[in-house]
């Protein structure tokens, strides 16, 4: 079954380490993690929401394996990232705190993958510097604003009571939610392993400020769909149809508005959800490995 072979988020965390990097509203410091050799073509990828990079460890082996360098990490107020209380949070801020970790690694030039929130920090990514972005694949997020549809809880941590309500968050009602937005069976185990890196550090009661995120893609919407849309290199869509925020309704988007592209559609059965690389490992590594390699 898909994620039975997840590592723990202990055994994720011993293979990386912490990296102090500074944004536009201080320094932080970010879990880090880099597989494969050091002389590899770079692949960054950014994770999603509520999780962390954890979501990445089925698909780093085989990606190390065929002789990339990659970066993965989690950002502020994710997982084992400094997760300050009293912050704003920003998806700006978090490209910034990027650009300072591709710059304290020596990243230059690099291939670009990601997931849900990350989508939007990858969109800001490209608008800023697009020239250094060699390919993009992503997997199901707001690329478009408008057409995003958050879950009920998530509406619900958004609006005025959120912060009462973050209080209330488990991992009983973290496993139920993400069953309503997976199209396959995900082990309880995962789930669990997904969990502990929300739940570090009272992680799960960020929820409200990270949530902003939902406000800033409609502010920055046409810049980021500009930059997405006017992106000159190879990209590749890898989505689960079945995914009830991000899912079919916007892959007919990204067909329409963008036809040069590779779409890889997870329709199986039964088709994937909200988050591919954990629901079909098994087909995402060689897809994203063979686009990687420019095959």
């Amino acid at each position: 079954m898909p994620g039975s072979a997840l590592p723990t988020g202990r055994q994720w965390f011993a293979g990386g380490t912490r990296v102090a990097v500074r944004g536009r509203a201080g320094a932080h410091t970010l879990f880090v993690r880099q597989d494969g050799p050091a002389d590899g073509a770079p692949v960054t990828l950014v994770h999603g929401f509520p999780t962390s990079s954890h979501d990445w460890s089925p698909l780093v082996p085989g990606l190390a394996r065929l002789g990339f360098r990659v970066t993965t990490f989690d950002l502020l107020g994710f997982g084992y990232s400094d997760k300050p209380r009293r912050h704003r949070y920003s998806l700006l801020e978090q490209a910034d705190l990027v650009e300072d970790l591709w710059r304290r690694l020596g990243i230059g030039d690099t291939a670009l993958v990601a997931h849900d929130y990350g989508v939007s920090v990858a969109q800001e990514l490209l608008a800023r510097t697009p020239r250094r972005i060699t390919r993009t694949a992503w997997l199901n997020g707001g690329l478009y604003a408008d057409l995003h549809r958050p879950i009920r809880i998530q509406r619900l941590l958004h609006g005025p009571m959120g912060p009462l309500l973050a209080h209330a968050i488990s991992e009983r009602g973290f496993r139920a939610s993400m069953r309503r937005i997976l199209g396959r069976p995900v082990t309880d185990r995962a789930l669990h392993e997904m969990w502990e890196g929300i739940a570090l550090d009272r992680g799960r009661l960020l929820a409200p400020q990270l949530l902003r995120y939902i406000d800033e893609r409609r502010v920055h919407q046409a810049r980021w769909v500009s930059a997405l849309e006017g992106y000159g290199g190879p990209a590749l869509f890898v989505w689960g149809p079945a995914d009830p925020i991000s899912g079919a309704h916007v892959l007919a988007r990204i067909r329409e508005r963008m036809p040069h592209a590779v779409v890889a559609e997870l329709g199986g059965p039964p088709a994937v959800g909200h988050y591919p690389q954990i629901e079909a490992p098994e087909e995402v590594g060689p897809l994203l490995g063979a686009f990687l390699a420019g095959s």
